[in-house]
């Protein structure tokens, strides 16, 4: 995402706000990635994310170098470069306790968040089992 975005963007905040709700109170971490860290400082991602109810401790708004940026979109989550042209993924990516991807999602698709919402739920109720803790 980033923060002047005049398209997928907005929409892409609103749903990640419902995963925000729908999770609630659980052990999870949401995050933000900006693709324009020429502009996004953390002053503007942190005005952002009040914009968007983001709770603190919960959902995280990144920014940083451009190659680092590059690095995790492209190399860990595999979404595609952070190369300046704005041209970004639309999905959202579900990362297990052991940093595993467990699932994409994109946010086109009209059951794309009740879906991710149902997966991660599935990974608490299993890390539970598990007795899996955040360090």
């Amino acid at each position: 995402m980033f923060t002047n975005c005049p398209g997928p963007c907005p929409r892409m905040s609103s749903q990640m706000h419902e995963v925000q709700t729908a999770l609630a109170g659980q052990d999870v971490k949401l995050v933000s990635m900006t693709v324009d860290p020429d502009r996004d400082t953390p002053e503007k991602l942190a005005k952002y994310a009040a914009f968007y109810s983001a709770t603190p401790g919960v959902w995280y708004f990144l920014t940083g170098p451009r190659e680092t940026l590059n690095h995790l979109s492209q190399d860990v989550f595999k979404l595609g470069p952070v190369d300046g042209s704005f041209d970004h993924s639309t999905r959202f990516v579900l990362v297990d306790r052991k940093s595993q991807i467990r699932g994409y999602y994109l946010t086109s698709e009209p059951d794309a968040i009740s879906r991710l919402i149902a997966d991660a739920r599935m990974l608490l109720k299993e890390a539970k089992s598990h007795g899996y803790r955040r360090p």
